[in-house]
This record gives structure tokens, C-alpha cells and sequence, in this order.
């Protein structure tokens, strides 16, 4: 055979390898892309460490048994709380160490648990979301039972207390300036997917009390026609600068949101949902609907903690809500389960159903906007006594899913 004739076959059995591939690959199921992830809640040792004071190696053991659960449920995120009470889950030059490591704030506990939990998540393809509550300072009112070093010990005129619990006054542009640094720190620190932040802004309402930010007010509020409005640009500018450090601290690493899942109900304002419930918008003074519209978050994973069906405040009704919310966007929308209801005593005849939350997942994938579910709580994924999780998994977490891009 000569040269000439030898390349011509060559190239020849080159095109045809390839269009063979090419027509392999075209008959393989693309990879699933969905969310399907579980929040992971330290506050008062809620999923874990399961008790305060264990040993590093009791607490790591806990925590990777945990993520190995979340595999074995066919998940792949992991929203991890790391900043559960203006506190830290890693050595932060700003913020003492958690009480719910050790039992004693501001000890070290011996190891680096966000650390470990970035690199092991990573190690079993789970994506890791370090979910930082912004302004709870403790869940109690005394400032002398934080570490003397603590900022809110350093800075009393930041705090407001309200409810029995200590917060910081968003009001004021160096509390926001620190809690973003605070928590900057910590996606400066490591590879985190992605930033998360959950309900709590201003905190939710007490009878008979009023969140004393009179001296903020004062002296910030001048260009607004009442406090509403002034407290609602104080949670904006906390989510709108946040959003923007994250990109310049670590590019590629995203920002998210789970506020309470009803924004405004329509008998309000037309744009809202058809429901009679709380209104975030003006009890908590958080305009999700306007972060989402502003592309401010890369994702927006509304609470519907609701079943189906219910009065006030339907499954059915809120989930298309949100999808007309995020819309044209780019905004991707998951929507927040609520596992810890099912077959819970003094809970709704429907969650007494197995397949409550199955039947979720069946009515959103109604709506090409939902990009997945994530799940309330890790301890629930992890032990199922109800059996809700595994039929999820059984109807639909069949094979694994890659996190969304």
C-alpha cells in the first residue's frame, strides 16, 4: 500500500472511530444535574456533635458518618452551619470558637472541623456549603456569658436584645462591614461551593416587644419614609455587598439563600403568593423576591414547609410562585423540605403520610425552574425512623445526580 493510500485509510478509520463515539455517546443518558442536599444544623447541637465535649476523634467520627449517610441516600450537598451563634466552627481571628464544640466558648476543640468537612465532603463528591447565620449573637441575653473577647463584649452599643436573645443591629454599617468579614474569612480560608445564608435577618416577631434600633435609626434612617423601608435596604445592602466580596475573595464560589418561603401574600401586594400566612418581607424585613430579581444570589432555596393542601399557605401554590419568581433570571431555585415534619406528632394529618414528601418532589418536577430539593435535617436523612426519606430515594434518587452548575 503506499503513503498516499495508507494515510487516506487511516484518516478513514479515524472519521468512522469517531462518528462511532460520537454516536455512543449520544445514546448514553446524559449525567442527572439536580440539588439534592441536606442542611446540617450545629446550633445547640441539633444534628451535631451530637453532645458537647466529645473527643476530636468522637466528633470527626460523627461528622463523617453523617456525610457517609448523605451518599448512601444518593445526596451530593452538604449545608454545613459554621457560624451557628456569631461564633466559629473554624480558627477564626474574629470570633471565638463554638460552645457547641466543647461546651465552653472560645475553647479549642483539637481539630478543624470545616476543614475536615470541606476536604472529606470533596473526597466523597459531595459539594459543601458553609452556611453562616448573619446576626443571632446567642440565644440568651446576658453579655457576660461571652468570652471577654468576644465582639459584641468589645462593641455593646452593636447589640440588641430582643426576645431573650442577643442580635446584632444590622442598622449599623460597621456591624455589616464585620459580619462580612467574619464570615469572609472562612470562604477566604477554604474551598467552600458555596456561601449560605437561612432565614434569620431581623428576627422574628414577640408579642408585646419591639427591637430596639432607635439610635441606628436615627442616625442612618434620614433618607427613607419609615423604618420598614430602611430596615428592609439594611438586609440588602447585607446580601447585596456579601454577594459581591464573595466573588472578589474566591471567584467561582456561590451565594445562597433559604428565607422563610412565603415573601409577601397577594391580598398584600399583588405580586405575592395566594396565601394567608407570615410575610417575610415585612416581619423580617428580607425582600428575597428582590435578591433573586437582582441576581444578587447564584441560588434561592425558599422553607416550604408545608404540605400539600394546607390552608394558609399550600405546597402546590408556593412552589410555582417561586418558579415564576426566578424566571429569566439565571437564579436557580431549590426548594427546602421539610423531612423533620414527617410522622411527627401534633403535625398535619398529611405528614402522617410516608409519602408526603415523595409526593413533593413528583409535583415539582412539574416546573422546569425547580433544580432539586434540599432536606431538614441531617439527623432525619441519617436515621429515617419514619421511613420518609427512603421512599424519596426509592421514587426518585434511583441512580446518583451531579450538583447543579
Amino acid at each position: 500500500m503506499s503513503r498516499r493510500a495508507f494515510a487516506v485509510a487511516s484518516l478513514a478509520a479515524l472519521v468512522a472511530s469517531s462518528e462511532a463515539a460520537a454516536q455512543g455517546a449520544a445514546r448514553r443518558p446524559r449525567a442527572v444535574r439536580e440539588m439534592r442536599g441536606m442542611w446540617l444544623a450545629t446550633v445547640a447541637n441539633r444534628d451535631w456533635p451530637s453532645v458537647t465535649g466529645l473527643s476530636p476523634a468522637q466528633q470527626r467520627a460523627e461528622l463523617l458518618a453523617l456525610l457517609d449517610r448523605a451518599v448512601e441516600r444518593r445526596l451530593n450537598t452538604v449545608v454545613f452551619q459554621v457560624r451557628p451563634t456569631a461564633d466559629a466552627l473554624w480558627p477564626s481571628p474574629y470570633e471565638p470558637w463554638s460552645q457547641y464544640l466543647t461546651g465552653v466558648q472560645g475553647r479549642h476543640p483539637g481539630w478543624d472541623p470545616l476543614g475536615t468537612a470541606v476536604r472529606e465532603a470533596h473526597a466523597r463528591g459531595l459539594e459543601l456549603h458553609a452556611w453562616f447565620n448573619p446576626l443571632r449573637i446567642a440565644n440568651h441575653a446576658d453579655l457576660t456569658q461571652l468570652v471577654p473577647s468576644h465582639p459584641a463584649r468589645r462593641h455593646p452599643d452593636w447589640v440588641v436584645t430582643y426576645g431573650g436573645r442577643m442580635y446584632y443591629d444590622p442598622g449599623l454599617p460597621e456591624v455589616r462591614d464585620f459580619v462580612h468579614d467574619a464570615m469572609l474569612d472562612a470562604v477566604r480560608k477554604y474551598p467552600v461551593d458555596a456561601v449560605h445564608f437561612d432565614d434569620y435577618f431581623y428576627p422574628y416577631p414577640v408579642p408585646g416587644q419591639s427591637f430596639d434600633d432607635d439610635a441606628a435609626y436615627d442616625t442612618h434612617g434620614g433618607d427613607f419614609a419609615d423604618r420598614a423601608d430602611w430596615r428592609r435596604d439594611n438586609i440588602d445592602r447585607l446580601v447585596r455587598d456579601m454577594a459581591a466580596r464573595i466573588k472578589k475573595v474566591r471567584p467561582g464560589t456561590r451565594f445562597g439563600i433559604s428565607p422563610f418561603g412565603v415573601w409577601r401574600n397577594a391580598d398584600t401586594d399583588p405580586r405575592g403568593s395566594d396565601t394567608q400566612a407570615f410575610q417575610s418581607y415585612d416581619e423580617l424585613y428580607a425582600d428575597s423576591r428582590k435578591w433573586v430579581r437582582e441576581k444578587w444570589v447564584d441560588y434561592i432555596c425558599p422553607q416550604l414547609y408545608w404540605h400539600i393542601g394546607h390552608e394558609a399557605a399550600d405546597y402546590a401554590t408556593l412552589v410555582p410562585w417561586w418558579a415564576s419568581v426566578v424566571r429569566g433570571t439565571g437564579t436557580q431555585l431549590y426548594v427546602g423540605e421539610a423531612l423533620y415534619k414527617a410522622g411527627r406528632a401534633g403535625q398535619p394529618q398529611a405528614w402522617q403520610n410516608p409519602a408526603e414528601l415523595s409526593r413533593h418532589l413528583t409535583l415539582a418536577k412539574r416546573h422546569a425552574e425547580v433544580r432539586g430539593h434540599v432536606f431538614f435535617a441531617a439527623t432525619e436523612v441519617a436515621v429515617d425512623d419514619t421511613g420518609a426519606m427512603a421512599r424519596v430515594v426509592a421514587d426518585h434518587y434511583t441512580g446518583p445526580a451531579l450538583p447543579p452548575r
